[in-house]
């Protein structure tokens, strides 16, 4: 392990272990509270298509909802036009991630596809002070989410750090907590990072080089805790409103074609799956105005406080899928389904770049508590 991220992440495990580091302990914040009582929203996603157009197949993969639990997000339909010789809905065999194939065998003119989503959300919070009766997590689950994957390693220096930052914890609870804060404290959101990232977390700990997006600081929490034993899973998903807290960093509405956000859960045995977001405390520090806020101040500390046991849910989940064989593809696995894919003959489209892979993404709410 590279000594100085061993001598970052002692020193950062120590401090936990202190009364000091207790949220109890952080300046008074502005409220920033979701609650499932905020009562159950409906948002309509329309994801538009347009790839260009050879003289050769071309074929296009749009994920759709998937996530249905009866607490925070219930799916509610999908569906689709275009001019496609076929459009069938295709699903991942591990992770049940549900997308959109649709194929277009030979040269077509304008090739388009759009597909109308609506999810229901509702705001969560855990209640991590009291907890309650949790069913167990099933076998099968449990394996699936404390296992490695290719971005997501969980030997070497990712367990080594792992063993680092929760030295002297003693419950999954002070563990998981642990590594958020350590989270918190030692990454930071790149600006420059295409799209939410990679999430190759191996990279970043060898190199010390610990920012990104979503999709790499989120990542970092799930493969560090994975690598404990917890489980924990990222969420892909799309900003599909405005924050209601007024965090302008943490919302967005109308053209949503660049407002994909991957967020985490922790399985904790006395609360179940528990909602977190490093990621956006850190984007909330890099975005809110006026600009690069300290951790210290008190949006940066409401978000930190908030985002261990608490999501907004102007967002959409898609899946928790990693490492997805696109079905009919022939090129490389995708690392998650989060953004619209393609490809033709000359090899897969950049999902990062709408603007020449032709896509759109407009969100809108149908209805609110």
């Amino acid at each position: 392990m590279n000594r100085r991220n061993f001598l970052r992440t002692s020193a950062i495990a120590a401090s936990l272990a202190l009364p000091a580091w207790s949220r109890a302990a952080l300046p008074v914040a502005p409220a920033f509270t979701p609650r499932p009582e905020n009562g159950w929203r409906v948002f309509e996603l329309v994801t538009r298509v347009e790839p260009v157009a050879t003289d050769g197949p071309t074929q296009v993969w749009i994920p759709l909802p998937t996530v249905a639990e009866s607490d925070w997000s219930r799916p509610v339909g999908n569906a689709w036009t275009g001019n496609a010789r076929e459009m069938v809905l295709a699903t991942d065999p591990v992770y049940g991630a549900t997308m959109l194939h649709a194929t277009w065998p030979v040269a077509t003119d304008v090739p388009v596809v759009e597909v109308v989503s609506r999810c229901a959300t509702r705001d969560r919070a855990v209640d991590l002070a009291h907890g309650g009766r949790v069913p167990q997590l099933a076998a099968a689950e449990r394996a699936l989410y404390t296992r490695a994957t290719a971005m997501l390693p969980t030997d070497g220096i990712v367990l080594d750090t792992a063993r680092e930052i929760t030295r002297g914890a003693k419950s999954d609870e002070d563990k998981a907590r642990a590594i958020y804060e350590w989270i918190v404290a030692n990454t930071f959101r790149n600006p420059k990072t295409r799209g939410c990232g990679l999430g190759d977390i191996r990279a970043m700990l060898e190199t010390g080089d610990l920012s990104g997006k979503c999709a790499d600081l989120n990542a970092l929490y799930v493969g560090l805790a994975r690598s404990l034993g917890l489980p924990a899973r990222d969420v892909y998903g799309i900003r599909v409103a405005d924050s209601r807290y007024g965090y302008k960093s943490l919302g967005k509405s109308g053209d949503v074609s660049r407002a994909q956000h991957c967020r985490a859960e922790v399985w904790l045995e006395h609360a179940g799956w528990v909602p977190i977001d490093p990621a956006d405390v850190r984007k909330v520090a890099l975005e809110e105005p006026p600009g690069n806020l300290l951790l210290s101040d008190p949006k940066v500390v409401a978000a930190r406080n908030t985002l261990f046991g608490a999501w907004e849910m102007n967002w959409q989940a898609y899946n928790f899928g990693h490492d997805i064989r696109l079905p009919g593809s022939d090129g490389p696995d995708a690392p998650y389904l989060m953004y619209p894919q393609g490809e033709n003959r000359d090899g897969r489209f950049d999902s990062l770049d709408p603007a020449n892979f032709r896509y759109t993404l407009t969100a809108r709410e149908i209805t609110a508590a």
